[in-house]
């Protein structure tokens, strides 16, 4: 989520902030804001698939920041798409827009596009460091927001939505929170990290005494991700916005302080909705009212997910989750970060996106040569609901609706959906597969491969997922692979094991990434 150009308007404003010496506390993370600061504020490479050794370190000497300071971090990212497609609009333009800056990368140019594995480092740093974190169904703000309120703890992020929460303890703009510069107290010997808080109380009584209800109207009629009506732009275009003794001369900045001050000028929702629908044609107006108050949902807390209960005890319950009938097993493996959000997004949406990297625009995407990996998963995980629907019905449900790369363009196609498992008796319903033999476990991974067992018979155990992993490559890429590509990969293979066998006690190696293996909580 977020509010166009408001984070920018708000940190421009010292009046709705205080600064504040962060130290003894716990903290609520917004995940996935975290790992895309991090990456993008620490000069990491972008261009050569991710600079991941490097990535490590950074967010290495974050935690320790923390740790120093005795500040226990909670982490909590987002997990699968909105269900209620109020945001699909909002997601396939940033896919367009990620398209045009890997493009525009890859020429050389300016862009911001994460490496795909960004996430993947953050988790396992998280893992390995013990830093508690938990990854939600779907979007993660309100989860957030009743987590910090109940703990009384503030949040870090850089996400303009959780200015319009009323968040006890505040809100630290992320970009302003010192964490490279811990500064000690010589007294006491204790250290803290400077930061400035926001607080929103004090941006409504900054423009006279403003409802806070009305932050989330004012939210929807800026603009967020899940709203942004052509209609609205009547309103913008009739009325007169009090402007005030106003320092901000750009425009979406002008119309932001306007607006917050007209809004203060009405005593609820109510009253200002009638006055905002007063100035449209009179057919839009049931219409836009309804959109208007479904935008305005997303700012209403959700106390039917309870957050603490899986920092204290492991048990995290979602309502739509449970709705959807999604399996336990899975439920648990996603809050754990055990699964990734594409997998719940074919589960409820049938639909996935497909992140846009730096690659060569005239070319097939690279996703294309997991595409055959991506139909056995998507198979796995519908098996149960297509075998629960009658003949007549199966053959309309067969495909996944995936968005990727065509050209410079985004493009979606409907990817049909076999079913090869005639020769295995287990009954391979999502519920039951965790309690599969290991034999045909390994039976359907190494077939999504194109592998099979005896072939990788005279292979030490911990190198047989790696060699099939590389038969399918060099099967399946496009362009075909060459033998100094194998090369290279055997080098960065004997690399990483050589690290791994002469690193000091106490730290592992993984590929390219270096995690220390002690906590620091």
């Amino acid at each position: 989520m977020g509010i166009q150009g408001f984070m920018s308007f708000v940190c421009s404003e010292s009046d709705f902030f205080s600064q504040v010496k962060v130290n003894n506390t716990k903290l609520i993370i917004d995940g996935n804001n975290l790992y895309h600061t991090l990456y993008f504020d620490s000069g990491l490479d972008l261009v050569h698939g991710g600079d991941y050794d490097k990535f490590t370190d950074v967010l290495h000497k974050f935690f320790e920041s923390l740790s120093l300071c005795n500040i226990q971090a909670y982490v909590v990212f987002d997990g699968g798409c909105d269900i209620s497609d109020k945001k699909l609009e909002t997601q396939k333009q940033r896919i367009r827009d990620k398209i045009k800056m890997a493009q525009s990368l890859a020429d050389g140019k300016g862009g911001s596009v994460l490496p795909l594995l960004s996430r993947e480092v953050c988790i396992q740093v998280l893992r390995d460091l013990k830093v508690p974190f938990v990854q939600c169904f779907s979007e993660a703000d309100r989860e957030i927001v009743a987590l910090a309120n109940l703990w009384d703890c503030p949040v870090l992020s850089f996400d303009s939505d959780f200015c319009i929460f009323d968040l006890k303890a505040g809100y630290y703009p992320q970009k302003s929170f010192q964490w490279k510069n811990i500064i000690s107290i010589k007294e006491t010997q204790e250290c803290y990290i400077s930061a400035r808080c926001f607080s929103a109380q004090k941006l409504c009584r900054v423009y006279n005494n403003l409802n806070i209800v009305l932050l989330p109207f004012f939210a929807v009629l800026t603009g967020n991700d899940y709203i942004s009506l052509p209609a609205l732009e009547t309103f913008f275009s009739k009325i007169h916005l009090p402007v005030g003794n106003s320092n901000h001369s750009r425009r979406r900045h002008a119309r932001i302080h306007g607006l917050l001050n007209w809004l203060s000028t009405f005593s609820d929702v109510e009253e200002a909705m009638e006055n905002v629908l007063n100035y449209l044609r009179a057919k839009d107006r049931d219409s836009v009212r309804r959109l208007l108050y479904s935008a305005m949902e997303e700012y209403s807390l959700d106390k039917t997910v309870n957050l603490e209960q899986f920092f204290l005890k492991g048990l995290y319950v979602s309502p739509t989750a449970v709705k959807l009938k999604v399996p336990e097993w899975v439920q648990i493996a996603l809050s754990r970060g055990q699964l990734p959000p594409l997998l719940s997004d074919v589960l409820v949406l049938r639909r996935v996106f497909l992140h846009a990297q730096v690659e060569d625009i005239k070319k097939a995407s690279a996703h294309f040569i997991t595409k055959p990996v991506r139909i056995l998963i998507y198979a796995l995980l519908l098996n149960s609901s297509h075998d629960s629907q009658p003949e007549s019905q199966r053959q309309k449900e067969l495909y996944v609706n995936e968005f990727d790369r065509l050209e410079n363009n985004l493009r979606r196609s409907k990817v049909e959906i076999s079913y090869p498992f005639d020769d295995i008796s287990e009954d391979l319903s999502l519920s039951k597969l965790p309690q599969l033999p290991l034999e045909i476990r390994l039976k359907l991974l190494l077939r999504g491969l194109g592998v099979k067992m005896n072939d990788l018979e005279s292979v030490p155990p911990s190198y047989k997922l790696l060699l099939a992993i590389v038969c399918y490559w060099i099967r399946e890429a496009e362009p075909k692979v060459k033998p100094y590509h194998v090369k290279a990969l055997i080098i960065g293979i004997v690399c990483g094991e050589a690290c791994s066998m002469h690193n000091k006690p106490g730290k592992v190696y993984l590929g390219y990434a270096r995690f220390p293996a002690s906590p620091v909580s």
